[in-house]
């Protein structure tokens, strides 16, 4: 779900292919999305002390998380959340793929909350209006932790990256904050009602 477009047209089929099939243009291989699966699932785990249920993927894609958190944890149950018609129309049944944007989450009839939220490769395409809005839904579903990729202007980045938008670090330190997650690392958030289990040293 990397922008606003209402029916996702620009990630289609080829757009995938290029982007996550393609050995010689691929920025993702599923090695390295199962090691952030672990990173995600480890993290949720030691704040909630039980194993994660529950996951909520907001510009899921294809789904890719989906198999790296299976061969994980198995019997997890799997929510998606996309723009691109080709991947709910594709995989939307098979993977509980939703199509919707990150201004519709309060529409789309999700759960009131989620052990892991997953945010991959997709924040850094929104418009500020719209990311905004997302954090604060997020926000409310987090009964976990939230794994949301937040890059800024000063990354060196490789892929399909917006020329211009992305913002300092301290804005999305304030955004996230007054949204009342708490960083503890590594693209890790804990949600509102999970932040006081974090101690000083384990804030990042």
């Amino acid at each position: 779900m990397r922008n606003s477009q209402p029916s996702g047209e620009r990630y289609d089929r080829s757009y995938f292919d290029r982007w996550y099939r393609d050995p010689k243009t691929r920025v993702k291989s599923g090695i390295a999305i199962r090691r952030k699966a672990a990173l995600a699932l480890s993290m949720a785990e030691y704040y909630l002390e039980h194993p994660v249920h529950t996951v909520l993927d907001v510009g899921c894609g294809e789904g890719n998380w989906l198999s790296a958190l299976r061969s994980l944890r198995p019997k997890i149950r799997y929510t998606g959340v996309d723009a691109s018609t080709y991947a709910v129309e594709r995989f939307g049944k098979k993977r509980n793929i939703r199509l919707g944007t990150f201004a519709s989450l309060e529409e789309i009839g999700l759960k009131e909350d989620y052990d892991l939220i997953v945010c991959s490769d997709t924040l850094f395409y929104l418009p500020l209006g719209e990311l905004e809005q997302g954090i604060a839904s997020l926000a409310s579903r987090a009964a976990g932790v939230a794994f949301l990729e937040l890059y800024t202007g000063e990354d060196s980045l490789i892929g399909d990256f917006p020329n211009e938008g992305l913002q300092s670090a301290s804005f999305y330190r304030k955004l996230l904050t007054r949204n009342g997650f708490l960083s503890v690392g590594s693209h890790c958030y804990l949600g509102p009602d999970m932040a006081e289990r974090a101690m000083q040293m384990e804030q990042t």
